[in-house]
């Protein structure tokens, strides 16, 4: 890693440290030290690593935690998704997580800790930590969380995603949450935006694979969906990254409307769209129940 571009505990925290003594209950110790600034490692975004502890001076088997801060520069409330990054001394990535901090009022600066599990045990000294990437979306615009549903009482959200020989493939699902019947018919309707979540011109927004591949389902006509409390639909979307003259589109967010006057939920799909200036859309599929 970069000199002064990561955050490591203090030696004394360090596993390997010849004053660890055997375990006597006693809480765990800080290894926070004061951060260099400046580095876009450290800080991005509105969001700063503030410290960083390191595992106990008796040994036991903690995780590393990250100590930071979100503050919110906008005008509304934001939710924030942030990617952390542990890597070794020489940049090695080690592991990562990623942390949501909703609803941050405007101006607002809000104090949080993550937790690092699964670092490997011969790692303990001279780990490092960064911000690998901030992604923030309007609060009200938000995907609700897992095991929540919002007002709308239709919980939309996108998929990690699945990639071969530069196609892409993103899944949509629609989680109808709500104690009424909930009907579809026809594409998710989508608005793609770039880093400041502005809307991109440019970029066709295809109805079925648009030549783009021959996917399964892609290219099937839509048809009506019904869907009673507690069942779901998904669609997909579809890219290639290929680049050939130009400049590369990369565009973090798309804003996603189930149908015509249905609450826009932003999702960050992360479209690295290349040179091909299209992107394609399924239509909604019910979900089956296994």
């Amino acid at each position: 890693m970069r000199g002064g571009g990561s955050q490591e505990p203090g030696a004394a925290d360090r596993r390997g440290d010849p004053s660890c003594a055997p375990s006597t209950g006693t809480p765990p110790t800080s290894g926070a030290s004061v951060l260099p600034g400046g580095s876009a490692d450290l800080e991005k975004h509105g969001v700063k690593i503030t410290g960083l502890s390191g595992r106990s001076r008796t040994c036991d088997l903690l995780p590393f935690s990250a100590e930071f801060q979100v503050t919110n520069h906008e005008t509304e409330p934001f939710t924030y998704t942030i990617a952390f990054e542990f890597v070794s001394r020489s940049g090695e990535a080690l592991a990562g997580t990623k942390q949501t901090v909703p609803s941050v009022r405007p101006g607002q600066t809000v104090k949080r800790t993550v937790d690092l599990v699964g670092l490997p045990s011969q790692a303990s000294a001279g780990v490092r930590v960064r911000i690998a990437e901030v992604r923030s979306v309007p609060a009200d615009e938000a995907p609700a969380p897992a095991g929540s549903c919002p007002p709308s009482g239709i919980r939309v959200t996108s998929g990690n995603g699945d990639a071969a020989m530069g196609l892409r493939v993103v899944g949509l699902r629609l989680e109808n949450c709500s104690t009424r019947t909930y009907r579809l018919n026809g594409y998710p309707r989508l608005q793609l935006l770039d880093e400041d979540r502005k809307p991109v011109t440019g970029v066709k927004v295809l109805h079925g694979s648009g030549g783009i591949s021959a996917v399964t389902g892609f290219d099937d006509p839509p048809r009506a969906v019904t869907l009673k409390p507690g069942e779901s639909a998904s669609a997909g979307l579809l890219w290639r990254n290929t680049v050939t003259a130009g400049t590369p589109v990369n565009l973090p967010y798309v804003r996603v409307n189930a149908k015509a006057g249905a609450r826009p939920v932003m999702v960050t799909p992360e479209l690295d769209l290349g040179t091909t200036g299209k992107i394609g859309v399924s239509p909604w599929r019910k979900d089956e129940v296994l």
